[in-house]
């Protein structure tokens, strides 16, 4: 059985588009980030404490977990805490190339052993004026999402190009991640 150690609908669909069968148990860890950790570190350390606080309460199984950051100037910007920061994250994203880093471990509870990695993906987002972050702003998607943006949403005409993996900006990078699971024996 695969856990799917989070309550983001975004990485349950990627994980059902695939056709796999899992369960959904977030994991209540606290995301905070060590000071002076690099954020390739700080992604992948989440990642791996969110499996290992489902997998403490199950018997065997698969447990998967992971965490999305946006990356620009070395600062990690988090998710939005209000409108007003989401404005800023935009503006400060606007007409600028940043990096998106998604540490994932999958953990085999039975065996005690853990395989992951971090993906980075590179965005590059257009030119934005104020009236266009405001309207962005105003739908409400930016609240929850890392960067103060969702991809897959109407974000998507904000984006000028990305290098990548597109599923990683989602908040999973797929291939990467199938390619773990049947390493390890899940599927």
């Amino acid at each position: 059985m695969i856990v799917l150690a989070s309550a983001s609908p975004r990485r349950a669909e990627l994980l059902a588009s695939a056709g796999l069968r899992f369960v959904v148990v977030p994991s209540s860890i606290v995301e905070e980030r060590l000071p002076g950790e690099p954020p390739d570190v700080f992604v992948r350390r989440l990642a791996g404490a969110k499996a290992r606080a489902v997998a403490g309460a199950r018997p065997d199984g698969f447990v998967l977990a992971a965490d999305t950051e946006v990356m620009i100037d070395g600062d990690v910007l988090g998710k939005p805490r209000d409108d007003d920061d989401a404005r800023a994250m935009l503006a400060r994203l606007s007409g600028r190339v940043h990096d998106v880093l998604t540490g994932f471990e999958v953990y085999d509870v039975a065996a005690r052993r853990a395989d992951g990695g971090v993906v980075r993906t590179r965005v590059e987002f257009a030119p934005l004026g104020r009236a266009e972050i405001d309207a962005y702003v105003a739908t409400g998607e930016p609240r929850g999402k890392a960067g103060g943006y969702a991809i897959q949403g109407r974000a998507a005409g904000l984006i000028r190009r990305i290098d990548g993996s597109y599923t990683n900006v989602v908040g999973l990078p797929l291939r990467e991640v199938l390619e773990t699971l049947a390493r390890m024996g899940a599927l």
